[in-house]
């Protein structure tokens, strides 16, 4: 199913560029370039835009990234197979649990490894909630740079919520490593169950709070709207995915199209755009904030009828036990060190994706059969959404780059890796 968002903004006939009136600029003719970035605020990480400005309109961008590249596909390489699972929360730093999970289904695919049920529910309720906390970044942020602070201690003060579930649950605020190949590292428990509903319960009366303060306000209204507008086919031909493809009204959910971890069997809308500006891309993020709410009642639901049910797939040749069955001996902490450090998969290659945040994640393996990867690429929707910034930009006010930034939603430890 699909549900247009409800857009309160008026008819009217996109034109590409600027009102007529700035053209007349006494300015108009002369080049000034300027470089925005790479530390910069409002370019949501360390990326350059090399900007050429006739007046006040922006003829020429160029964006630069690069600044942050780690080489984490070929620390991949190096690393092994289990070991890089901690270098995966580091590249869309905002939703670490949804990298892991990401990756853990390539490494799943070629050693064709089934995932126990109640551990996909688990995985369902992680990936849902690092939307939610991704999606705040989102709108914090960008509130931020378009005037309306009061959204930035909003939002944050929501993500802090979840901060707290996280810790409570892995031991870490940020940067979890808690999904693992065949699973995840330990269960829920009732207290962290209870914590989770208790938050979800009421997130969705804070997100009406944050379309009273947004959706109807008119600076920004019109600081979004007609702004970054992109057709369905130049979204296609861009390979963008996610919240920025589905602003265009193209219902492309992985979720849906190619169900993962048991998605098929949850109850959820995929919301679409209608022209594809800034504004389209505000709504359907807020209404994808209320639709993973839904889906996370939902797996909570199930984790309420399964509990004791095994979480971790029993297979001894790539899986360590689960944390309470591991015997404390030296000798058994030794052989466990060893499967993690000389675990080999199947040789072949596999490929699966995600739908995170920011779009279509996905991750290439290859196997020789040994204990390093014979190939490991990442497809980092952060990338795409951020080569596609000239198409949107060229024309328009100079103004309009933090909104067209902020919209386009990327974060630079992905986009570079």
């Amino acid at each position: 199913m699909s549900s247009q968002t409800t857009n309160p903004r008026t008819t009217f006939e996109y034109k590409p560029g600027v009102p007529a009136e700035y053209e007349d600029d006494p300015i108009h003719g002369e080049v000034m370039k300027l470089n925005m970035g790479p530390q910069h605020p409002a370019t949501h990480g360390v990326l350059q835009l090399q900007l050429a400005l006739d007046g006040e309109l922006m003829r020429d961008i160029n964006p630069v990234v690069g600044f942050l590249h780690r080489g984490k596909e070929k620390t991949c390489e190096s690393l092994g197979w289990a070991k890089f699972f901690p270098h995966t929360d580091r590249l869309d730093y905002v939703q670490p649990l949804l990298n892991n999970v990401g990756y853990a289904l390539a490494l799943e695919k070629l050693a064709d490894i089934e995932v126990p049920e109640r551990g996909q529910v688990i995985r369902v309720v992680l990936m849902e909630v690092s939307r939610i906390a991704a999606h705040l970044i989102y709108l914090g942020t960008t509130g931020i740079d378009l005037g309306a602070v009061t959204m930035f201690f909003n939002t944050f003060k929501e993500r802090e919520k979840i901060y707290t579930i996280l810790d409570a649950y892995t031991g870490h605020r940020m940067n979890n490593t808690y999904v693992r190949i065949g699973g995840v590292y330990s269960d829920v428990d009732e207290t962290v169950e209870g914590m989770l509903r208790e938050f979800l319960e009421q997130f969705e009366a804070q997100v009406d709070e944050f379309e009273g303060l947004l959706t109807g306000n008119r600076i920004w209204y019109d600081r979004n709207r007609n702004v970054g507008a992109i057709t369905k086919e130049q979204a296609l031909a861009w390979s963008l995915t996610g919240p920025n493809l589905r602003g265009t009204g193209v219902e492309w959910d992985l979720r849906k199209s190619q169900p993962y971890s048991g998605y098929a069997d949850y109850d959820f809308e995929v919301p679409v755009g209608t022209i594809g500006d800034c504004y389209d891309r505000y709504l359907v993020r807020v209404e994808e904030m209320r639709q993973s709410t839904k889906i996370a009642l939902q797996a909570l639901d199930r984790l309420a009828k399964s509990r004791g049910a095994a979480v971790l797939a029993e297979d001894r040749r790539y899986i360590l036990p689960p944390r309470q069955k591991v015997q404390s001996s030296m000798e058994e902490l030794i052989h466990q060190f060893k499967i993690v450090t000389d675990l080999r998969l199947p040789k072949g290659e596999a490929y699966s994706g995600v739908e995170s945040s920011k779009g279509e994640l996905g991750f290439f393996v290859a196997s020789d059969g040994t204990s390093e990867p014979l190939r490991c690429h990442i497809r980092a929707p952060g990338l795409m959404n951020v080569q596609v910034i000239p198409l949107l930009a060229e024309g328009r006010l100079f103004s309009d780059m933090v909104a067209l930034i902020g919209s386009l939603d990327f974060v630079m430890g992905e986009v570079d890796r």
